[in-house]
């Protein structure tokens, strides 16, 4: 996993955890990822340090606008990929993981014009 990757997957589930808990710490974030606590406090120093994050003086963790920029692209590519995938007739939890790694990798012209031929024959039926 690249650098660019974990800090994606970090800010998405900050996104995620944002919309089910009134604040966000980084016990929960480990907890949601299966990571370490340790590991995530490293994770949380680098992206306040990159301006993605705030942290307050209680811990609680929120995303700045470049953070939520980030965090809403990842999301919207991986729910817009994995439900794709699961309406061509893969498995939930495979589609769930394959969305996982592509929507990293997947450029935005790329992305762009899947949804729309997509979204457009999906009109058509």
């Amino acid at each position: 996993m690249s650098k660019n990757e974990s800090a994606e997957n970090y800010l998405e589930t900050i996104l995620i955890l944002s919309q089910r808990l009134p604040v966000v710490r980084s016990v929960d974030i480990a907890a949601e990822m299966n990571f370490k606590k340790s590991s995530v406090s490293v994770a949380m120093k680098n992206l306040r340090e990159n301006g993605c994050i705030q942290v307050s003086g209680a811990g609680f963790i929120t995303l700045t606008e470049k953070g939520r920029k980030i965090a809403d692209m990842i999301y919207e590519r991986h729910t817009f990929l994995s439900e794709w995938l699961t309406s061509l007739g893969v498995q939930e939890q495979t589609a769930a993981e394959d969305a996982c790694r592509m929507e990293h990798v997947v450029s935005q012209e790329s992305f762009a014009a899947i949804k729309k031929y997509v979204t457009e024959s999906n009109a058509k039926k």
